[in-house]
């Protein structure tokens, strides 16, 4: 039993070096968990609070952020999603929604998050509380377009830097924020 422990203790070791380590990027299409928690450190994004027909039902502005948690271009606008919450809190319904299950599916009318799905990623959907587009824009969207959106939806003026425009910034291998330029 004892001259068997070395061959199973190597076995294993040879095995182990076989295995790659899982590692998490922002610039693959790969799946790595939810893009909320891990790009941009805010794992309350999903899922949302409220959904659409809940935010109509309360004449609320709601933000639609269309994304695809093993789409890169998702993983790098995950942080401007986040600043968004930061920003506008409990002023606005913020709902971000996968897209899968949305495809090849009918639209069912306004209160459908479908209806405004354009099949891009990321694609953000600001809607005034009477349910009208805003704006209606795919990729990576500037902050300070979305959140000039948000104000005319929602009256509430910018605060002074708050339409300006922002870059993403990595703060770590993982994770980044938006910062105002």
């Amino acid at each position: 039993m004892r001259s068997l422990l070395p061959v199973v203790l190597g076995v294993v070791c040879w095995f182990c070096t076989l295995v790659a380590p899982v590692q998490a990027s922002l610039t693959n299409n790969n799946y790595d968990g939810n893009i909320y928690a891990l790009y941009a450190g805010n794992g309350s994004l999903v899922p949302p609070r409220s959904t659409l027909a809940q935010a109509l039902d309360a004449r609320r502005a709601a933000v639609l952020v269309y994304y695809l948690d093993d789409a890169s271009a998702s993983k790098r606008f995950a942080a401007v999603v986040s600043e968004l919450q930061r920003v506008w809190g409990t002023s606005i319904e913020l709902i971000p929604i996968a897209t899968d299950p949305l495809q090849n599916r009918p639209k069912s009318g306004p209160r459908d998050p479908a209806t405004y799905w354009k099949g891009v990623v990321p694609q953000v959907v600001v809607l005034d509380p009477q349910g009208q587009v805003v704006l209606d824009a795919s990729g990576q969207v500037d902050i300070g377009t979305i959140n000039r959106a948000v104000s005319q939806a929602t009256g509430i003026p910018l605060l002074e830097g708050q339409g300006n425009s922002g870059s993403t910034v990595s703060f770590n291998e993982l994770n980044s924020e938006v910062q105002q330029s």
